[in-house]
């Protein structure tokens, strides 16, 4: 990779780790697209897990005492078996797929809320959010805004969102990588000496996002979560609907 590409990727994942320090997702979104442009699915998905799973770790060690545990636990147990659900059916992603995948996510943030009755604190709804959140991260790549449907009804703030949130993707991406181990390892050591490299910056972004979001009010930041995340949304839409024509 030539110094001005790498500059280039370093800065992307110093800025959207920044802006998922804030909103807890988001950065993810826009790191996936650039990754898409670089890689096969399989790959981006992999390199994606690698650098998102540096992200959200140190997030989560910022916000640790915030952190849900025994949501965290719950869902961890629907994200497994979404995945030895997938490893049934031997399912391949490809760009088209992940576009419209992602693409349709923001309808989520649009819903009323007075349609979903989730709550994560309870046990069959963390449960299901697992399984539903996991199997989405492992098709697409990821799966904020699905995630925060569970939070609606829950009586957490904005910082425990954000840490429970990253902690459940900390788990997620983790098996996301071993589940796409194979493609990670079609990466040349050049390709895989700047993913590591820009590791450091992904915790760099997250605390300078993490000292934003503490400025925010939880009105701002759930206003501010749905715009972004629609806009970023709408771009993956179009992008799929035009490679499939």
């Amino acid at each position: 990779m030539s110094l001005i590409f790498g500059l280039l990727f370093v800065t992307v994942v110093f800025l959207t780790s920044a802006l998922s320090g804030i909103f807890g997702m988001a950065g993810g979104l826009v790191l996936l697209w650039f990754l898409l442009v670089l890689f096969p699915a399989t790959t981006a998905i992999a390199v994606h897990g690698v650098i998102q799973l540096t992200a959200n770790a140190s997030r989560a060690w910022l916000s640790r005492n915030f952190i849900e545990w025994r949501i965290v636990a719950l869902m961890t147990c629907g994200v497994v078996a979404a995945v030895l659900g997938l490893l049934l059916v031997s399912y391949t992603p490809n760009t088209v797929t992940v576009s419209l995948l992602v693409g349709l996510m923001p309808i989520l943030v649009w819903m009323p809320k007075t349609w979903f009755h989730f709550d994560g604190s309870r046990t069959s709804h963390a449960l299901g959010c697992g399984f539903v959140a996991g199997g989405l991260t492992i098709a697409a790549g990821l799966s904020g805004p699905l995630i925060d449907i569970f939070f609606i009804r829950t009586r957490m703030d904005r910082r425990q969102v954000v840490a429970t949130k990253a902690m459940i993707q900390v788990v997620s991406h983790g098996i996301k990588i071993l589940f796409y181990l194979g493609a990670a390892l079609t990466l040349s050591q050049g390709q895989w000496a700047m993913i590591l490299l820009a590791a450091p910056f992904a915790m760099l972004g997250t605390q300078a996002g993490n000292r934003i979001l503490q400025r925010l009010t939880d009105a701002n930041f759930r206003a501010w979560t749905r715009w972004i995340v629609t806009v970023i949304g709408s771009f993956y839409f179009l992008q799929g609907v035009a490679m499939m024509v």
